[in-house]
């Protein structure tokens, strides 16, 4: 679980109030789910730039004439260029649950992608073994030896499954629905770009070009779990970019 620095909240100007306003998808005394936009950050990096937890808390402080800290826990993160759906915790007791259930895989995520390539097939699950680059920040392949297909092939290597399915094209992309059943670091965008089907605008993974506000078409479009603190089944869906030119909202 991560938890950004408590800091002295800004002013938000009035079309930050109204931006931050708009984009949330599901608020209650434990949690609030928010639309993230691509070039946004979850968590504050090296880069030094606002995270949205912080954007969060002036926002929650402002609005509610909040005295003293705001609370915004990190239960999961988005990778800066991906937009969608992303959880954040208002109380203690909603963060130590929601990052268990994250761990546990009980909570559902569907992303849509648009991707440079036909896929292969209408639909399939990938099973791949994953290693991690530190220091390029990118997430390689690495097949499982033959004689042992259970086992990682090399040191610190992870187990990586998801099942896309093709839902529709535009002109020129194909657009997939992933549902993501691990958690690897960069998992969608490496596996995908492994079988074939790159996805607009990453040029880490092989995009011819990027897309032109910097981000990937990847979108965490809806997100099913249990409230953790009220156990209610909640199901989340959130809007596209306006970017997205030629896909239906289906």
């Amino acid at each position: 679980m991560y938890l950004c620095h408590d800091m002295i909240y800004r002013e938000l100007t009035e079309s930050e109030y109204a931006d931050i306003s708009s984009r949330i998808l599901y608020e209650d005394n434990h949690l609030l789910v928010f639309n993230k936009r691509a070039g946004e950050i979850v968590q504050g990096d090296k880069t030094g730039d606002e995270c949205l937890a912080e954007t969060l808390k002036a926002f929650i402080a402002a609005r509610d004439s909040k005295p003293g800290q705001v609370f915004m826990g990190i239960p999961h993160r988005l990778d800066r260029p991906v937009s969608g759906i992303c959880i954040f915790a208002k109380t203690s007791k909603a963060l130590e649950r929601l990052s268990e259930m994250f761990r546990k895989g009980e909570v559902h995520k569907f992303y849509w992608a648009l991707v440079c390539s036909e896929p292969r097939q209408k639909e399939e699950r990938l099973t791949d073994w994953m290693t991690r680059n530190e220091k390029q920040n990118k997430s390689y392949i690495v097949r499982p030896l033959a004689a042992h297909p259970e086992l990682p092939p090399v040191k610190d290597a992870k187990r990586a499954e998801l099942i896309y399915r093709y839902i529709s094209r535009t002109e020129r992309y194909f657009l997939l629905e992933v549902q993501l059943l691990t958690g690897r670091h960069h998992q969608i965008r490496c596996q995908l770009a492994n079988a074939g089907t790159v996805i607009k605008g990453d040029l880490k993974y092989g995009a011819p070009r990027s897309n032109p506000d910097g981000g990937i078409s990847l979108h965490a479009r809806h997100i099913d779990f249990v409230h953790p603190v009220r156990r209610e089944p909640l199901s989340i869906t959130a809007p596209l970019p306006s970017s997205w030119k030629g896909v239906p909202e289906q």
